[in-house]
């Protein structure tokens, strides 16, 4: 592998180049128009321009993502998160170009991204899942039906959902078939996929997912997990590693049926198994991310390894450089999503030039960005302008580290306002301080 295409933008494309860089294997980057002074552009040994602002003229353009590997020479395509990293078919048309797609199988890839078929597969492999259906529900009346066997409340989720999207709480039967409809009707407009699935809503939940680890040859290891309850509308805001709320054998038994489930059904690469766990230490299969994921940092930081590296070494088809008794978890990593939005208008989006933007600095604190000052948020794209991380001995003190750098952080621009003193609310609330939250704080806590 001589040179790799970064088929993404922001942060994720840059924090890729700077892993190829470190790793002696050029690296192309792909831009918009909207994306003409990114960083990445400025970084990458090679850039070219794919297409205007719009994502489906650009980053999802696949002819013009696969003719720019071809003019550069690109053997390999790295996708990122988002985008097209989730897409089989792009998979597919890299195989046909003689391009390695730094991911998993396109069929693995299918039938591990449609949250109904991963449902089944898992279930095949012994995974616990919670009450719910494993096929697709066609019908509004089928949908009563389960819900009154499996009991309320229930969630409605769009078997090819994603990203927060295309889930509906139903907490009362009269609610059901409106709930139901709904749900369809935007699974088919986001996702382009009618088809939905129930299962039973935990109402005290903690969303806790496994990062694992594949080669091409059999072996699998998990790097422990990640606390993502803070959420605002199923979208993770602040991510932690490793949770409070698990204990020694709780982990080891999570991690290991995370790693069998994805050896099951020939999984390679990076990915993320995600459970809920509820009030009683229980933990069940919710969804697997057939990708690298936003708060993978985290577990970088508290692990060593870097996970960016490890997809490339396995797409290159280098065994595990690392063993399942290799892996340490040390000291305790936190996550906060820094979004140009305005908190007090329902995290609207909020656009616009950056005339400050000074991250903070400080030990064992990480700010992965690509903006800068002078750098244009585009309406276009995704509002995370950068992510802050920090590591610290013990959670206590990381809390304490992480208000530190919020305090630290400097962004201003006409019209723009950031989550930065939202973060700052949520560390300074006792109740998130305790660890004794789940994923419904911001609702119960947060909503003045």
């Amino acid at each position: 592998m001589q040179k790799i295409l970064i088929a993404n933008r922001g942060e994720i494309a840059l924090r890729i180049a700077r892993a190829c860089r470190e790793m002696g294997i050029a690296s192309v980057a792909v831009y918009s128009t909207a994306d003409d002074d990114s960083a990445v552009v400025r970084f990458a040994d090679e850039a070219i321009r794919i297409g205007p602002p719009q994502t489906v003229r650009s980053y999802l353009h696949i002819p013009n993502i696969i003719g720019a590997a071809l003019k550069t020479g690109a053997d390999a395509i790295h996708p990122g998160y988002g985008f097209l990293s989730e897409d089989p078919y792009f998979a597919e048309i890299c195989a046909e170009h003689n391009i390695t797609f730094i991911g998993p199988p396109p069929h693995v890839m299918e039938r591990m991204s449609n949250k109904a078929s991963a449902r089944q597969l898992m279930r095949e492999a012994g995974l616990p899942l919670l009450p719910g259906t494993i096929e697709p529900v066609p019908t509004a009346d089928e949908a009563q039906d389960v819900s009154d066997d499996i009991g309320y409340p229930v969630i409605i989720k769009a078997a090819a959902g994603g990203g927060g999207r295309g889930m509906t709480v139903v907490w009362r039967r009269e609610d059901l078939r409106r709930a139901y409809q709904t749900t369809r009707a935007q699974a088919q407009a986001v996702f382009k996929d009618s088809a939905v699935y129930i299962e039973r809503y935990l109402r005290s939940a903690r969303h806790t997912e496994i990062q694992i680890v594949c080669d091409n040859y059999g072996n699998g290891i998990h790097l422990g997990e990640r606390d993502c309850s803070v959420q605002r509308r199923h979208q993770k805001l602040i991510e932690e590693a490793p949770s409070i709320h698990l204990t020694p054998e709780t982990r080891a038994a999570m991690g290991s049926m995370a790693v069998k489930g994805a050896l099951s059904v020939g999984y390679t690469g990076a990915g993320t198994m995600e459970f809920l766990l509820d009030e009683e230490g229980r933990f069940w299969f919710m969804e697997m991310n057939t990708r690298i994921q936003v708060e993978h940092p985290v577990t970088e930081m508290i692990t060593g390894i870097d996970l960016i590296k490890e997809q490339i070494r396995v797409a290159q088809g280098v065994p595990l450089t690392v063993g399942q008794e290799d892996v340490r978890l040390t000291g305790h990593a936190i996550e906060c999503r820094i979004n140009a939005e305005n908190p007090d208008r329902d995290f609207a989006p909020a656009a616009g030039r950056l005339t400050e933007f000074s991250p903070p600095g400080g030990p064992w604190t990480r700010v992965d960005t690509h903006c800068a000052a002078g750098w244009t948020v585009s309406p276009y794209y995704d509002s995370l302008i950068a992510k802050l991380i920090v590591w610290a001995p013990d959670r206590a003190e990381a809390l304490d580290r992480m208000a530190r750098a919020l305090s630290e952080f400097r962004v201003a621009g006409p019209g723009m306002r950031t989550t930065i003193g939202f973060h700052q609310r949520v560390f300074g609330h006792p109740v998130f301080r305790s660890g004794d939250f789940y994923t419904d704080f911001i609702e119960r806590h947060m909503t003045d």
